[in-house]
């Protein structure tokens, strides 16, 4: 039977032992256990159980190698001549693993192909399987190895001695079984195997590395291997049957629906073993006077299962807590999965999705409720999406226009567990936003483009994000300059021509990169280029962490306002050279004046003898002049004292209406030609005011003077007098011919005379008397 493929006494996830053999050796025990006579009565019965038992034969994902006692073994390259039992489906996913091309048989194919790939034993120790199993064939060494194939498949390698021979269990893990009875292989090969050699057999389950065991037709254990033993930590198979230790209580009740029903009855619980809970899965199946069982730790395996359910759960619930709708549909192109949003999204009703509906038919439920966008082919177009379930080179991210505006994007990826994986996002909103923001953006940068300042905004990361047209003509950029990624520096380098102090720049920098709050503050500074240009700059932090510079070509106001500070410096220069001259004028003159006036006067009275008529004459314009001359000294004195804010004001209490007939009667008798009409205006009772009393008579005085000589013969002049609230006002007013605006406009300025008599001064300081009263003075 080299390399003939038998049955095998298996079940799913544990190496691979025949069942037929545990039959054989469960029936052995009842009577003699060597008599071959015995088997021979009982063939034909054991040959009727085995076909019953068919269906368990070809669960097992692995097949079992035996080499003979007296193999001779060379070095590790030399596999010798195993025999290989087991079905023709793990036979089929383990010859997966070799080189087709090797023309050996199938049991030298497995062990060459194995021997290529990642073994590791429990410990996670790199051991190669031909050492492994030549230490086994020479010394009885066990071993348990872990080998990964290049796909991530695990393929379980364990090695035991079954007296002299050498037998190792070869599990494929991603087999899990088949579903049809009769892929087992021939009994008629699995029965010459236990005919020829039962013992071997016998010593071969009872080292095998997974829970075997029978129990009679009352329940109670007759037979268990050593792995059994060991589990349930008895000092031997006759204490284990002496205390009926059974692996739960449970087994019987399964046991006897076994043989109720005549058939395999398997079930995964959690027993007890070597004082841990461990996750056992149990096979009970009739067999001749009782019940046969084998028991595979599965732990790893469900507790795999419980994390993947809880994954699963933990990943569903969070794909309903997204925005976007998910929906998988498997490879059969029907529905397995979807969130709340894909419901919500498609207003879906919830009988709808729950009959799993296909791709075709999600589509054509989306068309009648006109929720699709619009194709010219509908047909095609839905061949197209459901071809997409074939292998295309890429799936296509597209959006979908659907009526009223709305716009879904829709992402699509393979299926880890096969079929699509599709994904929709809402994006009507965000295009909106975005529509919305690219407008504002250019109505943004045509407002800045209309603006007299040069404007441009950084980004936080120094880069260049927005500049107006008159920054580009400022400094003479062209816009293509400005183009891509600019950052900070590079637009230096751009304006250096005409602006080379870095510190400047250096300090405009960090108002844009800085994020600490001392940085992002208000800036201000001015910049003189090379070429003569004056240009203020301003920094300002905006919301959004960008910041703003503002230039403003600041140069003609800088030239205005050199001009007028010359200007300003000229007319202080001038003011004081008038002063100056003035004061020196008034004081060079006023000694001469006097002397001139003292005699003139003495002479004009006669005091050195009598004067002709015409010496008299000569005397009096002598003596007029000189009067003329000395109230002219006066004003210029006072106007000089005034503009040198030394003249201080006696302030009393002053007779409004003394003072008003006094300064009338006063210039009225001074004049030359009298023939004017005067009347006063005030009421004799108007009381006192706080105010210089002869400062006040002055100003009268002098508007009454210039009264009379704006006036001629028959003209009439009006003086008048009131107080209103806390205020008095005086009037002066007469009928001559008036002044012109532009006469008015400059009445109050020194030197300025408008007759032929005075010099100018007299409104000039009335308006300064006024004003050191905190008085108001108009035409």
């Amino acid at each position: 039977m080299d390399g003939s493929i038998a049955p095998t006494l298996v079940a799913s996830g544990a190496a691979a032992v025949s069942i037929a053999t545990l039959l054989w050796a469960l029936r052995v025990t009842d009577g003699a256990r060597g008599a071959i006579a015995q088997w021979r009565t009982h063939a034909g019965e054991l040959e009727t159980k085995l076909g019953r038992a068919d269906s368990v034969f070809g669960a097992h994902p692995g097949v079992v190698l035996i080499w003979e006692e007296g193999a001779d073994i060379g070095d590790e390259s030399d596999w010798g001549a195993p025999r290989a039992y087991g079905s023709t489906l793990a036979l089929g996913s383990l010859l997966r693993f070799t080189d087709s091309s090797i023309a050996s048989e199938p049991a030298l194919r497995i062990l060459h192909g194995l021997s290529g790939l990642e073994a590791r034993n429990g410990s996670g120790q790199a051991v190669r399987l031909p050492a492994a199993l030549a230490r086994l064939r020479r010394e009885g060494a066990p071993f348990s190895l872990r080998i990964t194939s290049p796909g991530g498949v695990y393929i379980e390698a364990d090695g035991r001695t079954a007296g002299p021979r050498a037998v190792v269990w070869i599990t494929d893990a991603s087999v899990k079984g088949v579903e049809e009875n009769g892929a087992g292989g021939r009994l008629d090969d699995a029965m010459e195997v236990i005919a020829r050699d039962p013992a071997a057999f016998l010593e071969m389950l009872a080292d095998a590395p997974f829970l075997a065991f029978r129990l009679s037709s009352g329940m109670k254990l007759e037979w268990a291997n050593k792995a059994y033993v060991a589990a349930l930590e008895a000092k031997a198979v006759s204490t284990a049957i002496a205390r009926n230790l059974l692996l739960d209580p449970q087994i019987a009740e399964q046991a006897r629906r076994a043989m109720e029903e005549d058939a395999q009855v398997e079930d995964v619980r959690f027993v007890a073993i070597k004082g841990e809970r461990r996750a056992m899965r149990i096979a009970l199946f009739p067999v001749a006077g009782g019940v046969g069982g084998m028991a595979f730790d599965v732990t790893d395996l469900e507790e795999a299962k419980d994390n993947l359910q809880r994954h699963v759960k933990a990943h569903d619930e969070t794909l309903n807590h997204l925005a976007e709708g998910v929906a998988v549909f498997g490879a059969d192109k029907r529905l397995i999965f979807c969130n709340s949003a894909f419901a919500q999204m498609w207003d879906l009703d919830p009988a709808f999705l729950s009959e799993r509906p296909a791709h075709g038919a999600w589509l054509d439920h989306l068309k009648e409720r006109r929720l699709l966008p619009a194709h010219a082919n509908y047909s095609e177009w839905r061949a197209g999406e459901l071809a997409l379930y074939q292998e295309v080179a890429e799936l296509p991210d597209e959006p979908w226009v659907l009526e009223g505006g709305r716009t879904i994007r829709i992402a699509r990826q393979r299926h880890p567990m096969g079929g699509l994986l599709l994904v929709f996002s809402d994006k009507t909103q965000e295009l909106t936003l975005r529509s919305q923001y690219n407008h504002l953006l250019q109505t943004q940068k045509a407002a800045l483009d209309r603006l007299y300042e040069g404007v441009i905004v950084f980004g936080l990361d120094g880069r260049l994000k927005l500049c107006n047209a008159a920054f580009q003509a400022q400094w003479g950029i062209e816009p293509a300059m400005l183009e891509g990624d600019v950052d900070f520096h590079a637009l230096v380098q751009m304006c250096m021509p005409k602006f080379h102090k870095r510190e400047v720049w250096g300090d405009i920098k960090a108002r844009i990169t800085d994020p600490s709050p001392a940085a992002r503050q208000e800036f201000r500074g001015e910049m003189v280029r090379s070429d003569d240009t004056v240009l203020n700059f301003l920094t300002r932090p905006l919301p959004d962490g960008a910041t703003l510079i503002a230039f403003i070509d600041n140069t003609a106001a800088r030239r205005v306002e050199a001009a007028l500070h010359e200007r300003a410096e000229a007319f202080k220069a001038a003011d004081r050279l008038k002063t100056d001259f003035v004061q020196n004028v008034s004081v060079q003159l006023r000694d001469p004046l006097q002397a001139i006036q003292g005699f003139s006067q003495m002479l004009a009275q006669r005091v050195y003898g009598p004067l002709n008529d015409r010496q008299q004459e000569h005397i009096d314009s002598v003596v007029q002049g000189a009067e003329s001359l000395n109230k002219l000294v006066r004003d210029i004195l006072d106007l000089a004292t005034i503009e040198a804010d030394e003249l201080e004001l006696d302030i009393t209490a002053v007779d409004i209406n003394s003072a008003v007939r006094d300064s009338a009667h006063l210039a009225m008798g001074r004049a030359k030609d009298t023939e004017r009409k005067l009347t006063i205006e005030c009421d004799p009772d108007i009381g006192v005011f706080g105010a210089d009393d002869a400062r006040v008579r002055q100003i009268l005085f002098r508007l009454i003077t210039n009264a009379v000589r704006e006036t001629d013969a028959g003209d009439s002049i009006s003086i008048k007098a009131e107080r209103k609230g806390a205020s008095v006002f005086f009037e002066v007013r007469d009928t001559g011919p008036g002044m012109s605006p532009a006469d008015q406009a400059a009445a109050f300025d020194t030197f300025r005379s408008f007759d032929k008599e005075g010099a100018g001064l007299a409104l000039t300081l009335v308006r300064s008397f006024v004003e050191l009263h905190k008085g108001l003075i108009t035409i």
